[in-house]
């Protein structure tokens, strides 16, 4: 079977893709993939590293501002709308797939248009609550629209064969238990352990407030932090205040977790971003956690992904504009305050409503498509 999968321009677009991809080489070694992405983009280097053939097509984002920047960056976006549309052609008639899968990022556009011309049927995945503006364009086109929850289907049209599948995650969520993930950690004592993380690039918002509660509440609770790129002053500020985070065993302070799934096991509660797959990988390990949307994301999807979840009385979340130190912990200890039983119905409704099984749900869709198309 050929498969093409497209999608990029962040990780929530562009791990579901994976962690499918590698499920599909799992029970198939045979299945020929082919990942599809922007030239330049950070699909490239992540594809890359998963060991998956890849091409990219020239391809650019609109910008919603109205000054001569973003005019000049639009006239550039079509010419490139219609360069891409020629090389998604001549990858589609070359590696002839059975089926193609887009899971989000202007780079589905121009290519699953092509697949549609060229009657190649295709899937488009999306993980956020409230689907993006790709997903409503491409969703009449499309073979079958899946979405992360039921929550996501009133943003949609009824008409449309849509699938509730929830998101692909990486099959080592499932690998570790709290104890031998504490212990391989160098987490030694009782004391909850708090994650907190703001994306690869790190939130500012998030370093802030997380710098003052390390400081206020360092006697109460174990640390892993990923202040991503911009946050590299973090370290230096906290020892400052006389935390040297390299050789106390209650910190781990880095730039970014790249063992993500062991630190999930270990942890009591988390502090984060609304991203699609955070949230998949939090109801799936089933630990609470205070979500803190980003604002500057597009149609403020991460606001709608944490609502989800608030709704099912399965998270708390506070808006970057009222955060400060005070909420942040206040929120903290109400959650994990034992009289009140918080933590404990967070973590019975996200088991509720987790969906544990996507992968192969989809790769079940996958095959009843690529089936019938045979026959």
């Amino acid at each position: 079977m050929n498969i093409i999968f497209v999608g990029g321009g962040t990780a929530g677009h562009i791990n579901p893709a994976l962690a499918l991809a590698d499920y599909v080489r799992k029970i198939d070694p045979k299945s020929n993939i082919l990942y599809v992405g922007a030239k330049g983009g950070m699909e490239e280097s992540l594809v890359s590293k998963s060991n998956f053939k890849f091409e990219g097509i020239t391809i650019s984002g609109f910008s919603r501002k109205l000054n001569f920047n973003s005019i000049k960056k639009n006239i550039i976006t079509i010419k490139n709308i219609i360069i891409s549309s020629f090389e998604s052609r001549r990858i589609i008639k070359n590696f002839n797939p059975d089926i193609c899968i887009g899971t989000g990022g202007y780079v589905c556009g121009p290519f699953l248009r092509e697949a549609a011309a060229l009657k190649i049927p295709f899937l488009i995945h999306d993980s956020n609550s409230y689907p993006g503006l790709t997903t409503k364009l491409l969703a009449k086109k499309a073979t079958k629209v899946l979405i992360v929850n039921e929550e996501a289907k009133k943003y949609l049209p009824e008409n449309l064969d849509i699938l509730v599948t929830g998101t692909p995650v990486r099959e080592r969520i499932f690998s570790f238990n709290k104890n031998e993930a504490r212990k391989s950690l160098g987490i030694n004592n009782n004391k909850p352990v708090i994650l907190s993380f703001g994306g690869s690039l790190g939130a500012k918002a998030i370093n802030e407030v997380m710098l003052k509660i390390m400081i206020s509440h360092k006697s109460k609770f174990n640390f892993i932090h990923s202040f991503g790129k911009k946050g590299q002053s973090l370290i230096e500020n906290l020892k400052l205040k006389g935390i040297d985070v390299l050789n106390d065993p209650h910190y781990i302070v880095k730039e970014y977790i790249d063992n993500m799934p062991e630190c999930l096991a270990a942890a009591d509660l988390i502090i984060c971003r609304s991203g699609a797959t955070t949230l998949s990988e939090i109801q799936i390990s089933q630990k609470p956690a205070i979500l803190i949307p980003s604002p500057n994301v597009a149609e403020n999807h991460q606001y709608y992904n944490a609502l989800a979840l608030t709704k099912s009385n399965a998270a708390s979340m506070i808006e970057e504009k009222d955060l400060t130190l005070e909420s942040l912990s206040g929120e903290i200890e109400r959650v994990l305050d034992d009289s009140q039983k918080i933590y404990q119905t967070y973590s019975e409704n996200l088991k509720k409503i987790a969906i544990t099984d996507s992968t192969q749900r989809i790769y079940k869709i996958i095959m009843e498509i690529s089936n019938s198309r045979r026959k």
